[in-house]
């Protein structure tokens, strides 16, 4: 596994155009991100609404009101981001000037900690309608949708947090109100008797 991991790396850094190299910066990018998915929980669901409404407001305001994230996002080479090939500009269009559509490793992240925790959710509340887990994923597909849709439609970049936040905590609150356990799903917490072991 190291062996693989600094010839990954070793390869990665190469002086070769990000052209020849962009599926094993995806690589690389996608186990940073299974990692962290691994490694971090919210804890609970008050918290993790609290940081996808500030993340939200970080990504609109970063990506529409100043060029910081365009600029990182197409001049930072590194595998923070997942790069896709781009189609080719409608006709009487100039060329685009970087050659890949971007999907931001946060945008992969922050939503998959929410679709992850939603899974606990399901494992607790025992929902007998609809599942936690199954409708986050679904909302998570939806609203990546509309980003590329409204991205390929405007030329423009986008904010996926736009998006992607509206749609999982949506989703997880009509979820809650269909299932008749939108006070539980509000409340819940990953390990409450652990919290209360430790204030004791």
């Amino acid at each position: 596994t190291l062996a693989l991991g600094v010839g990954a790396t070793a390869a990665y850094w190469a002086p070769f155009p990000m052209e020849q190299k962009f599926i094993l910066s995806n690589v690389i990018a996608w186990a940073i991100g299974m990692i962290t998915l691994t490694s971090v929980s919210l804890g609970t669901f008050q918290t993790a609404a609290v940081l996808l409404a500030g993340l939200f407001l970080y990504d609109i305001f970063w990506v529409f009101g100043t060029d910081v994230m365009m600029t990182v996002a197409t001049k930072v080479e590194a595998p923070v981001k997942l790069l896709y090939t781009a189609p080719p500009p409608p006709e009487g269009m100039a060329p685009r000037s970087y050659p890949f559509s971007v999907l931001g490793l946060g945008d992969v992240v922050i939503p998959g900690l929410f679709v992850a925790f939603m899974g606990k959710v399901d494992n607790v509340l025992k929902p007998e309608k609809f599942g936690y887990f199954n409708v986050a994923v679904g909302a998570y597909a939806f609203g990546l949708a509309a980003c590329f849709i409204v991205n390929d439609i405007t030329h423009a970049g986008q904010p996926a947090l736009l998006y992607l936040d509206p749609a999982c905590i949506g989703s997880a609150l009509a979820c809650g109100a269909a299932n008749g356990q939108l006070k539980e799903v509000w409340n819940f917490q990953e390990n409450p008797e652990e919290e209360e072991v430790a204030a004791e």
